[in-house]
């Protein structure tokens, strides 16, 4: 998660970034989208199941009570190592990451009332760092003027960064493309700050 410095750069970014648009930036840094919590219960799971046919290929016997001990045990020890974050994370399919991720963007969009802007002007930049997912969703006014390859762009290069461990240059780089296209699509044409500037951190 970034440190106070780039909090700082960030507010200060935006600020500049909506002095030159009508536009109303709202940056979500989210640690993880979900716990996922069920998945690595499920393996844990799946592989104490597992154990019982291997059983019988053990060189000595186990019987009926000492088997099922056996498999509690590797079921509670599996689901506790599989808490591990990284472990975790590679226990979750790409696709399950993603939906996670791309529902959260979509509520924040709406808790942070991005959708009720004047113009319908609100841009959501939304990264969740565990599952490295990045999205940005604009309201209708800005997505009528800005296409979405212009966005994905963006999102690649954001991408990039964060896998190489820099999440704050990565937003810093984000904020400055998109206040360049906002400029075109929505000039500043009033003094106004409906929406916060500062960076919203979802621990």
């Amino acid at each position: 998660m970034l440190n106070s410095q780039y909090r700082r750069q960030l507010a200060d970014k935006i600020k500049d970034v909506e002095s030159r648009t009508d536009a109303e930036v709202v940056t979500v840094l989210a640690r993880e989208a979900d716990s996922y919590l069920y998945i690595s219960t499920l393996w844990a799971a799946f592989l104490a199941l597992l154990l019982a046919p291997l059983l019988q290929f053990l060189p000595w016997w186990l019987d009926y009570e000492q088997a099922f001990t056996l498999q509690w045990i590797l079921f509670i020890a599996l689901a506790v190592l599989f808490r591990w974050r990284p472990l975790t994370m590679r226990l979750v399919p790409k696709k399950v990451k993603y939906w996670r991720a791309a529902n959260l963007a979509r509520r924040q969009f709406l808790q942070q009332e991005l959708h009720s802007t004047e113009g319908r002007l609100g841009l959501l930049i939304f990264v969740a760092e565990a599952e490295h997912y990045v999205e940005i969703l604009a309201d209708r006014g800005l997505a009528e003027q800005i296409t979405d390859e212009n966005w994905q762009e963006i999102v690649e290069n954001f991408i990039r960064e964060i896998k190489r461990g820099k999440t704050g240059e990565a937003f810093v780089h984000c904020i400055e493309r998109c206040g360049d296209l906002l400029q075109e699509a929505a000039p500043a044409t009033a003094v106004k700050n409906e929406l916060p500037n500062h960076l919203i951190i979802l621990d």
